[in-house]
C-alpha cells in the first residue's frame, strides 16, 4: 500500500468533501464540456464540477482515494470517470480538454514540468487551466502541504511550464484554508487561471 492509500484508508475524507474554494470562485469561467482533474485524490472537486454538469475525468495515484471519489459521486446522484496512474506516466492526449484542474497537486519538478507542459498541448482551444498550490512560504505556516520546498510552487516557474496560457489570475498570497483535517489554518499559496488561444477570461 503506497503513502497515499494509507492516507485515504481513513473512513473520513481526509481534506473534506467540500470544493476548494478558489475553484468554486472560477468556475462559472470554465467552457462546458470534458474536465480532467489531477491528483484528485478522495474526489471532492471531481464531484463538485460532475454537479455544474461537466463530463469529469479524476485521475489520482492512489486507488482508495479514487474508490472514495466514487462513493461521494453516487453519494451526489453524479458520475465521474476514474484513472488511477502515476503522474509521471499519464498519457494527456492533445486538444482534448475543455478545462483541465489541479489543486494541491505537489509532484516532484521532474514530474511537474511535462505534465504541465502535456497540459497545455491537452487543452482544447479556449481551455480553461485552473491551479492552486502552496508556495515555499507555506512551510512557515505549516498548515498542510508537502514538507519541503522542492514539491511546492511559485509563480515565476509556473508561468514559464504552461507557457502558450494567457492569465486571467496569476497570483501568490496568503489565505485562511480549511479543508478536512489536512489542510487548517493561514496558507501561502499561488493560484492560477489561464486560458489556451483565447481573451483573458472569456473561456
Amino acid at each position: 500500500m503506497n503513502q497515499w492509500d494509507t492516507r485515504y484508508k481513513a473512513e473520513d475524507y481526509v481534506y473534506g468533501t467540500t470544493a476548494n474554494d478558489f475553484l468554486i470562485s472560477v468556475v462559472d469561467r470554465i467552457p462546458p464540456g470534458r474536465i480532467l482533474c489531477l491528483a484528485e485524490g478522495e474526489g471532492r472537486n471531481a464531484v463538485f464540477l460532475a454537479e455544474k454538469g461537466y463530463a469529469v475525468t479524476a485521475v489520482d495515484f492512489s486507488s482508495v482515494g479514487l474508490q472514495k471519489a466514487r462513493r461521494l459521486a453516487a453519494a451526489r446522484g453524479v458520475s465521474i470517470k476514474t484513472c488511477c496512474a502515476d503522474l509521471s506516466e499519464f498519457k494527456i492526449q492533445p486538444n482534448q480538454w475543455q478545462g483541465i484542474v489541479s489543486i494541491f497537486a505537489h509532484v516532484p519538478p521532474e514530474v511537474r514540468v511535462p505534465l504541465h507542459r502535456a497540459a497545455v498541448a491537452g487543452l482544447a482551444t479556449g481551455g480553461a487551466f485552473v491551479l492552486e498550490a502552496y508556495t515555499p512560504q507555506q512551510l512557515q505556516y505549516k498548515t498542510g502541504g508537502p514538507p519541503t520546498a522542492e514539491l511546492m510552487m511559485n509563480l515565476i516557474e509556473l508561468q514559464t511550464e504552461l507557457s502558450g496560457l494567457e492569465w486571467a489570475i496569476a497570483q501568490e498570497k496568503v489565505r485562511f484554508i480549511r479543508e478536512g483535517t489536512l489542510h487548517n489554518g493561514m496558507s501561502a499559496v499561488v493560484q492560477l487561471l489561464g486560458f489556451k488561444n483565447s481573451p483573458c477570461g472569456t473561456g
